[in-house]
């Protein structure tokens, strides 16, 4: 399974650009939006940035305003999170929180302790939404008969 941290933060130019979010109409009607500080991957800085929450992505951009033509700055697929929860003792920063994954662990900070509940309610809703752990195909009916 690839990184967390290449998926989401892969290098971002003309040349190669984030794709992983083909298909996801980001500029219309998004589960959820907001601006959360962002900690990078290898320089350890905070950066704030514009969230967008649609179908099972979790995407950032610079700036708020999204348009059709817009490209996020880093794309995180939902469905490879394990887990999303409170992570203010970790950092020892208030409002913050964690999303995992089996190899990372990605930390974001939000502007206000609902706002970090809000974040973290949608996305746990969409992990489940989007889980790939139990496909339908995989779903067994035992009351029916052979």
């Amino acid at each position: 399974m690839a990184s967390l941290w290449r998926m989401a933060t892969s290098t971002f130019t003309s040349e190669n650009p984030v794709t992983d979010y083909d298909g996801v109409e980001f500029w219309s009607n998004p589960e959820r939006t907001g601006w959360l500080t962002k900690q990078g991957k290898y320089i350890k800085t905070w950066r704030r940035r514009w969230f967008v929450l649609k179908q099972g992505k979790l995407l950032w951009f610079k700036e708020s305003t999204i348009t059709h033509s817009s490209r996020p700055r880093g794309v995180i697929p939902v469905a490879s999170c394990l887990t999303v929860k409170g992570a203010d003792d970790v950092l020892n920063k208030q409002y913050a929180f964690e999303l995992s994954t089996r190899n990372d662990t990605m930390y974001f900070i939000a502007d206000s302790e609902k706002e970090k509940e809000d974040w973290i309610n949608s996305i746990g809703r969409s992990i489940v939404q989007h889980s790939r752990s139990i496909a339908d195909s995989e779903i067994v009916d035992y009351d029916s008969k052979p």
